[in-house]
């Protein structure tokens, strides 16, 4: 216990943090923003203009969103001094105060890590795409154990998980996994998984149980706006429609339902099997192929940008991100923060916050360094 209180942050430094909250989360400017904005949504002739009352109403709730996840650590704050003094009298509202000194920590981790996704498509939902790479049907197998990482980690945070395009394994596992996971900054924190993800462990499909390294490629993509522009003409998309394959029991569609989407000036292609019916199927399809295309639009532009500066950028296969290592010892371990732990069952249970809280703090410190 002694050791647990020694690691918690004293409340003159959870209050240092505090100010700093309501610095970099700009609270003065957003309180003076609401005021306008409560005022233009007060005007009488507001809702004449439906798609600019739809703007400013998802603003101003947006901005209230952000004053109140300031005023609960705020008064957290003052909770935790008012027992703070009381414990000198009463040993209970010490167990009391250290507790609301966890709560208050990590809500303001929460705090800090939002302050970090100031790009423009940092807030929007995630589309993660994962493949295999080299290990044969070991590959397949940790392809199934990534989705369903990423499955439980969304569960955890309270995210939505919406599946895209879940095709089985020839004897084990997936041959691809496609998730639509929407939730708050859910493309900003999902980012820190872009990438390759290699697995050490003793093989299960191997009868001398010898030691196998696998591999699985992350792609992390922002599902795109409609109001936000794609150089996108459906005349260049070619559209193919086949029978759904699955797993078995009574989801399997029996009819043509799937959608295979072909971009044909860049070769492109874009699956999607496992909503409910064709059509379904290739709106979630032309939502993936969008995305696709921003973000390769994108990297065309940081690579120009390179080109200019000199920089050369490696994104050779072979470049793991992160280590899962289960065998001979218990280890994960991320190659760029160097976040590492030995509960391994705990990760691959969705536990990861931990990896993509540090990610992104790394990511930081590189960026102002």
């Amino acid at each position: 216990m002694a050791e647990e209180q020694i690691q918690l942050a004293s409340l003159d430094e959870l209050a240092e943090r505090v100010a700093a909250a309501r610095e970099y989360r700009h609270i003065n400017e957003n309180e003076s923003l609401l005021e306008k904005l409560n005022e233009e949504i007060a005007s009488p002739d507001f809702w004449n203009d439906s798609q600019n009352a739809l703007q400013v109403s998802k603003r101003a709730s947006e901005v209230r969103s952000i004053l109140d996840e300031y005023e609960h650590v705020a008064s957290l704050l003052e909770d935790a001094r008012t027992a703070d003094e009381l414990s000198a009298d009463d040993e209970m509202f010490a167990e009391e105060r250290d507790e609301l000194r966890r709560q208050l920590s990590d809500l303001l981790d929460g705090l800090e890590v939002s302050s970090w996704f100031s790009g423009e498509m940092d807030p929007c939902d995630a589309i993660v795409s994962i493949n295999p790479g080299q290990g044969g049907l070991e590959a397949q197998d940790w392809v199934d154990m990534l989705y369903k990482m990423y499955s439980k980690y969304a569960e955890k945070k309270g995210w939505k998980v919406r599946l895209l395009d879940i095709t089985p394994g020839e004897v084990i596992g997936l041959d691809r996994a496609v998730i639509q996971i929407e939730g708050k900054n859910a493309y900003g924190m999902l980012r820190s998984e872009n990438g390759v993800h290699r697995l050490v462990r003793i093989s299960p499909t191997d009868d001398k149980k010898r030691r196998q390294t696998t591999f699985a490629g992350v792609e992390v993509l922002p599902v795109v706006d409609d109001e936000i522009e794609v150089d996108l003409n459906v005349n260049d998309v070619r559209v193919d429609v086949y029978r759904s394959s699955g797993p078995g029991g009574q989801c399997v569609n029996t009819t043509d339902s799937a959608v295979r989407l072909t971009h044909i000036p860049t070769g492109i292609v874009v699956t999607c099997q496992n909503q409910k019916s064709q059509l379904q199927n290739k709106d979630a399809a032309f939502k993936v192929l969008r995305a696709k295309l921003y973000e390769l639009e994108r990297q065309k532009r940081e690579e120009e940008i390179d080109a200019l500066r000199g920089e050369r950028m490696d994104n050779s296969f072979g470049s793991q991100i992160r280590n899962y290592v289960l065998y001979p010892y218990q280890l994960v371990k991320d190659l760029r923060s160097g976040i590492e732990t030995g509960n391994v069952d705990a990760v691959l249970s969705g536990d990861i916050e931990e990896f993509v809280i540090g990610y992104h703090r790394w990511r930081v410190a590189q960026r102002l360094a």
